[in-house]
């Protein structure tokens, strides 16, 4: 048991852990897309949106319909500064999510995409 007493905290694995687990999964040859998502998903824990960026750009390029990864890809782009490029990213992902009938990933892109809209609406004036 932990020091404070909290047994859930000596189940979780410590910082960086899992992306160490999934960058040895990717040194043995075992590429996916999900797996590009997952290591994508753990930059964006920290904050390390380049990262991030790259990890979302491999996933989306295995699967293009990886709607989840879209979502992840254009807020990171977002977060990086890349707002025209994560404008369009939400846009291909919201058509992803459309096609595939995600009406709740189509739904939560489309008000992140339209946010941005009005951010860069606001900045051209």
């Amino acid at each position: 048991m932990d020091t404070d007493g909290d047994p859930a905290k000596d189940r979780q694995p410590a910082p960086g852990a899992a992306l160490a687990a999934f960058e040895r999964m990717l040194a043995a040859g075992r590429d996916s897309a999900l797996l590009r998502y997952s290591i994508g998903n753990e930059h964006v824990k920290v904050a390390n949106w380049r990262a991030a960026i790259e990890a979302f750009e491999r996933s989306i390029a295995l699967d293009p319909g990886f709607t989840a990864a879209w979502k992840l890809y254009a807020k990171a782009l977002d977060q990086a500064g890349e707002r025209s490029a994560a404008l369009d990213a939400y846009r291909k992902g919201i058509e992803v999510a459309r096609g595939k009938g995600d009406r709740q990933a189509e739904k939560e892109m489309t008000v992140f995409a339209r946010r941005i809209e009005r951010a860069l609406a606001e900045q051209r004036l």
